[in-house]
C-alpha cells in the first residue's frame, strides 16, 4: 500500500450562494468555445472565433468578433452561412480575411471585411478548390493559400473508367488510411497568388507542383507549419517527404525554404531526424525559429525550440538545457525574446528566453492552463482555461506574469451552476518516486458523506494530465454526478522531466499501471470515498489501461468503460497507420525474431483469464488509429465469459465523438452504467 505525502492548498473553491445547478451533458453543448485569438498589428484590438452548437440540428458554426485589448464587450462582425475560419489581420491592419463558403460556388474562399464587419467581399476567384487555409505576405503584395490537389487514383472507378459504380480501393503501399480518413489521392499543396488592388489574381502557382507530399502534413497540421518571409521572396513549410512505409514508420519532418524568385528548395533542418514543424520569422527577417524533435520514430520526444541567425548561419537550440517540451513559441517586441509555452508538473504556463542572458525564465503560474499566447506590445494575450472553466480570453503583464480576463463567454450559463473543487495531491509510487494526482469533488461536497470513486486513466500516452477543459471527458460533468474523480500524472507523461515521461516507452503494463493503482490505493484512504464503489475509465491509452487494469486490479474496481481502447497487441500491430509510434512504445512487430516483451507481457487479451468485472465500450468505426478491431475483441471476450457488458458503437465518429448527439448520448450511456454499478440504490 501507498502513502499520502502532502496536500497542495486547493484552488477553484467556488462559492456560489443561491445557485444550485450542476453541469449537464446538454449545458456541455451550449458552451460557447473561444478560439483562433489575433492581435490587430497596432496592438489595439483581439479578434477571435465563437463556435457554438446546436443540439438540435447537430452541428456547430463558428462567428468572428472583435473587441479592445483592453476588454469591454466583444462585437460580432459575421454571420454568414455556415462557419468562417482561419481569420488573419492583414498586415496593414485595414482588413481583416478569413475563409468561408462562397455563396455563388459552394467552395471555400478568402474574404475580406473592415474591422467593424462593413464592407464584406471575396477577394480569391472562383477556381473549382476549397481551400483549406491563407496567409498574407507582409509585403502586401501576394496571399499563400493551402487546398488538396488530386495526385493520385485509388479507387477502381478512377482506374476503369468503363466501371463508374465500381467502388473498391486499390492499395499498393503504407499509409492508405491515417486516423480517420482513407487515402483518396489528395495531398495538401501550397499555392501562391498576386494581389492587385486587393483581389486575388489568377488561381495562383502550386509551388509543389507535381511533389506527393503534404503541407500541411496531415491529419493535424494547420497554417502554423507554414511561414512567409518579411520581404516576400520566400515560404517556408513543413513536409515529410518520405512516402508509403517509410511514411508509416518515420517522424522525420523538415523544414524547406522555397525561394519564389529563383524557384528552388532547401532543406533548413537538415540533419535533424525527428519532428521539425512550426517555423516562425522574427519580424525583420534576420532570424527564423521552429519547433524540432530529434529523434526519428519517436512523436513524443522532447520538443525544443531551434533558432537560425541568417547573418552568422548559425541554428541554436535554445532550449536545449532545459528539461521541458515546448509546445507553441512566439517572437517578442525585438528578435532578443521569446515567448513559449510548456507543460510544468501538469499545468501550460508561460516561459520566456532571454538571448541576452541565455536563459529560461517562467513567467506565469497557477492551477489553470494557457493554450495560446499573441504579442501585443507591453503584454501577451492568450487564451486560458482549467478544469472548470472552458478557454476565455486574458491578458498577461511581461513583468509580472500576472493575468486579467478579458472575455467571459460563458458567464450566463456558469451564473447558474456550481463548479468543483480541484485539489493537488502528491503521492508515493510504488518505487518510491512521487506523482501528482489531481482530486476532483462534487460542488456540493460534504467531508462526512461517503461518495463513490471514478480513476481516469489517460490516453496518448504521453499527454499530459493537465488543467484541460474536455467536452467529453469532463471532470466537472463527472463530479457533478457526485463522483470523486482520481486523475494521476502516472509514468509516461510530460512536465515532469523527458526521464518521466519516456518511462512508459517499453513499459506500458508496467509502472504506468502501477502508479494507477498507487493513487487509488492512497486516496481510498479518505473517510469519504467509498473504497467499494470505485471504477476506472479511459481512452486510446486510457482505454488499454482499462483493459489490461481488469486482469491485475484485485477487486479495487467494480466496474470499468473503456473508449476506442487497445486490447490485443499484436492484431493492433497489424492494423494501426503511424507504426513509428508502435515501434517506439510496443518495440516493432511482434513476428520479429527476438518478440518484443509487450506482446507476451503487457497485451491486455493475455489477461482476460483473470476478468470478472462488468464493462461498458465505445468504439468509433472510422478509428484507424486504434482499429474498431480492438474494441469488438474485447467485447466478445466479455460475453463469452458471461461478463455484463456493453458495446456501443459510432459508425461516422473516428477516436474522438465530435457530433453534439453522439455526444450527449455517450454521456447518457456512460453515467447509466456508472450509476447502475457505483451508486447506491434508491430507497
Amino acid at each position: 500500500m501507498t502513502k499520502l505525502l502532502g496536500i497542495l492548498t486547493g484552488l477553484f473553491i467556488v462559492t456560489v450562494g443561491f445557485t444550485q445547478g450542476k453541469m449537464t451533458p446538454e449545458l456541455l453543448w451550449k458552451l460557447k468555445r473561444v478560439g483562433n485569438i489575433q492581435v490587430s498589428p497596432d496592438h489595439k484590438q483581439i479578434l477571435f472565433s465563437l463556435k457554438t452548437y446546436s443540439l438540435k440540428e447537430n452541428k456547430g458554426e463558428s462567428e468572428l468578433y472583435v473587441m479592445p485589448i483592453s476588454g469591454g464587450e466583444p462585437k460580432q462582425i459575421t454571420d454568414l452561412p455556415g462557419s468562417e475560419f482561419n481569420a488573419l489581420w492583414r498586415p496593414d491592419g485595414k482588413k481583416i480575411g478569413f475563409l468561408a463558403k462562397s455563396p455563388t460556388e459552394g467552395t471555400v474562399q478568402i474574404f475580406e471585411m473592415n474591422p467593424d464587419g462593413t464592407e464584406l467581399i471575396q477577394i480569391s476567384k472562383e477556381n473549382g478548390q476549397n481551400m483549406t487555409g491563407f496567409k498574407y505576405f507582409d509585403d502586401g503584395k501576394k496571399i499563400l493559400f493551402t487546398a488538396d490537389v488530386k495526385m493520385e487514383r485509388v479507387n477502381s472507378n478512377e482506374t476503369e473508367k468503363d466501371l463508374k459504380l465500381s467502388n473498391a480501393r486499390v492499395i499498393d503501399d503504407l499509409m492508405y488510411r491515417h486516423w480517420g480518413e482513407w487515402n483518396t489521392g489528395l495531398r495538401s499543396h501550397i499555392f501562391v497568388a498576386v494581389l492587385q488592388d486587393g483581389l486575388m489574381q489568377g488561381r495562383g502557382v502550386d509551388i509543389l507542383k507535381g511533389e506527393l507530399i503534404d503541407s500541411p502534413m496531415k491529419p493535424f497540421g494547420g497554417m502554423e507549419q507554414i511561414a512567409t518571409s518579411p520581404d516576400g521572396n520566400s515560404v517556408v513549410y513543413t513536409a515529410k517527404r518520405s512516402k508509403g512505409m517509410q511514411y508509416a514508420i518515420s517522424t522525420n519532418s523538415e523544414i524547406y525554404n522555397y525561394d519564389l524568385l529563383l524557384g528552388g528548395t532547401s532543406n533548413m533542418s537538415k540533419g535533424n531526424m525527428g519532428y521539425d514543424t512550426e517555423p516562425v520569422y522574427y519580424k525583420d527577417g534576420s532570424k527564423i525559429a521552429w519547433l524540432a524533435m530529434e529523434q526519428d520514430g519517436f512523436e513524443s520526444d522532447k520538443n525544443d525550440i531551434i533558432v537560425y541567425d541568417y547573418k552568422s548561419g548559425l541554428k541554436t537550440n535554445i532550449t536545449d538545457d532545459e528539461d521541458i517540451t515546448v509546445s507553441s513559441f512566439i517572437w517578442g517586441e525585438n528578435n532578443e525574446i521569446i515567448y513559449f509555452l510548456a507543460v510544468k508538473n501538469a499545468t501550460y504556463q508561460v516561459f520566456v528566453y532571454d538571448f541576452k542572458k541565455s536563459k529560461v525564465k517562467q513567467l506565469t503560474e497557477g492551477m489553470h492552463n494557457y493554450t495560446s499566447i499573441a504579442f501585443a506590445g507591453d503584454k501577451l494575450v492568450a487564451g486560458k482555461q482549467s478544469m472548470n472553466d472552458p478557454t476565455d480570453i486574458f491578458s498577461i503583464d511581461l513583468k509580472t506574469g500576472k493575468d486579467k480576463q478579458l472575455t467571459a463567454v460563458n458567464k450566463e450559463i456558469y451564473d447558474t451552476i456550481q463548479k468543483s473543487r480541484v485539489e493537488e495531491r502528491w503521492v508515493e509510487t510504488s518505487d518510491g518516486l512521487t506523482e501528482l494526482v489531481w482530486v476532483i469533488y462534487p460542488p456540493d461536497f460534504d467531508p462526512k458523506k461517503v461518495y463513490p470513486a471514478l480513476l481516469y486513466c489517460q490516453g496518448g500516452p504521453q499527454s499530459a494530465v493537465s488543467q484541460f477543459f474536455s467536452y467529453r471527458w469532463n471532470f466537472q460533468l463527472m463530479a457533478a454526478n457526485d463522483y470523486i474523480i482520481i486523475a494521476p500524472n502516472r509514468r509516461g507523461l510530460p512536465g515532469f522531466g523527458q526521464v518521466w515521461n519516456d518511462d512508459i516507452s517499453g513499459d506500458w503494463g508496467g509502472q504506468p499501471i502501477r502508479d494507477y493503482l498507487s493513487a487509488v490505493d492512497a486516496l481510498v484512504k479518505e473517510p469519504y470515498i467509498d473504497e467499494n464503489r470505485v471504477g476506472a475509465v479511459g481512452a486510446s491509452y486510457g482505454g488499454y489501461s482499462v483493459y489490461y487494469l481488469a486482469g491485475v486490479h484485485e477487486d479495487r474496481f467494480k466496474c470499468f468503460v473503456s473508449h476506442c481502447g487497445l486490447f490485443n497487441l499484436e492484431s493492433w500491430y497489424g492494423t494501426t497507420e503511424e507504426l513509428f509510434f508502435a515501434n517506439k512504445d510496443i518495440g516493432g512487430p511482434y513476428y520479429n525474431a527476438i518478440k518484443p516483451r509487450s506482446y507476451e507481457k503487457y497485451s491486455p487479451h493475455k489477461l482476460v483469464q483473470n476478468w470478472n468485472t462488468p464493462m461498458l465500450i465505445f468504439h468509433g468505426e472510422k478509428d484507424f488509429r486504434v482499429p474498431l478491431n480492438q474494441g469488438l475483441e474485447a467485447f466478445q471476450a466479455l460475453q463469452i465469459k458471461g461478463i455484463d457488458s456493453r458495446m456501443i458503437l459510432f459508425p461516422e465518429e473516428n477516436h474522438w465523438v465530435l457530433s453534439p448527439q453522439n455526444g450527449v448520448f455517450w454521456h447518457r450511456e456512460y453515467y447509466k452504467w456508472l450509476d447502475k454499478y457505483l451508486k447506491e440504490p434508491r430507497q
